[in-house]
C-alpha cells in the first residue's frame, strides 16, 4: 500500500513540473509543427481529393488532444471521465484513403507528445518523421500513375467483346477485364489497364471509333472510386 502511495505521488510531481509558461512554450510549438505537417501534407499527400478539408483539420486535431492531455494528465478521475466520454461518442468522419488517417495520427501523436510536456523529444521525432517521407515517399517513380480505369459502351450488336479487346492489345502494355455487361441494346467493358510510354488517350478512342462508331469511353485514374 505504501509503494502505491509512494508512485502515485510521484506520478503527481511529474504531472505538475510543467508551469503555464511552459505549457503556453509547448501550445505554440504544437501549433507550429502541426501546421508544418499540414503544409507538407497539401505539396506531398498522393491523395486526390478532399487536401484542404483533411489539411484544415491537422491543426485543430493536434490543438485539441493537447487540451485534453494537459487536463486529464493531472487527474485519475478525468482520465475515466475521458474514457467514458469517447465511449459514447461516435466520430463519422469520411476517411477515404490510409494517407489521410496517418496524418491524422501523425496530428494526434504531436498533441499528445506537446502535451505530455515533451516537446523536443516529440519535435525531434516529427521532423525526422517528415524528412524519411521526403525522402522515401516523395520519388517521381512513386508518383507516377500507372494504372487507369477504362469503361467503354458500344451499342453494335455485331461487335463482340473479343473484338474491342484486340483493339486494345495494340495500344496497351497490359490490361484486365473486371466487368462486362451485356444487354440486348448495349454493350459495357470495364477493364484496368497499365498504357505504355507514349500512349494516348485520344489515339485509342480515335481507334476504337474507327471500328465502333458508336463507341463511348470513361477513363481515369485506378485508385479513384468514381
Amino acid at each position: 500500500m505504501d509503494n502505491f502511495q509512494q508512485l502515485f505521488e510521484l506520478y503527481s510531481q511529474t504531472n505538475n513540473q510543467i508551469t503555464i509558461f511552459q505549457a503556453l512554450i509547448n501550445f505554440i510549438i504544437c501549433m507550429v509543427l502541426s501546421f508544418i505537417v499540414r503544409a507538407f501534407y497539401v505539396k506531398r499527400s498522393f491523395s486526390l481529393v478532399g487536401k484542404s478539408h483533411i489539411a484544415s483539420i491537422i491543426p485543430i486535431l493536434a490543438g485539441v488532444v493537447f487540451l485534453v492531455i494537459m487536463v486529464v494528465k493531472s487527474s485519475l478521475a478525468l482520465s475515466l471521465g475521458l474514457v467514458g466520454a469517447l465511449s459514447i461518442v461516435r466520430f463519422r468522419t469520411p476517411i477515404k484513403e490510409p494517407e489521410e488517417l496517418v496524418y491524422l495520427f501523425l496530428a494526434i501523436g504531436i498533441g499528445l507528445g506537446m502535451g505530455a510536456g515533451q516537446p523536443v523529444l516529440t519535435t525531434l521525432i516529427v521532423l525526422l518523421i517528415l524528412v524519411f517521407v521526403y525522402l522515401f515517399l516523395s520519388n517521381n517513380k512513386i508518383n507516377q500513375v500507372l494504372e487507369y480505369n477504362l469503361i467503354i459502351d458500344w451499342g453494335e450488336e455485331d461487335v463482340s467483346l473479343q473484338t474491342v479487346l484486340y483493339e486494345l492489345e495494340a495500344k496497351l502494355e497490359t490490361f484486365k477485364l473486371v466487368r462486362y455487361d451485356w444487354s440486348a441494346t448495349s454493350k459495357s467493358a470495364s477493364l484496368i489497364i497499365e498504357p505504355e510510354n507514349d500512349f494516348g488517350i485520344d489515339d485509342l478512342i480515335a481507334q476504337l471509333k474507327h471500328h465502333i462508331p458508336s463507341v463511348n469511353v470513361t477513363f481515369f485514374e485506378a485508385k479513384t472510386n468514381w
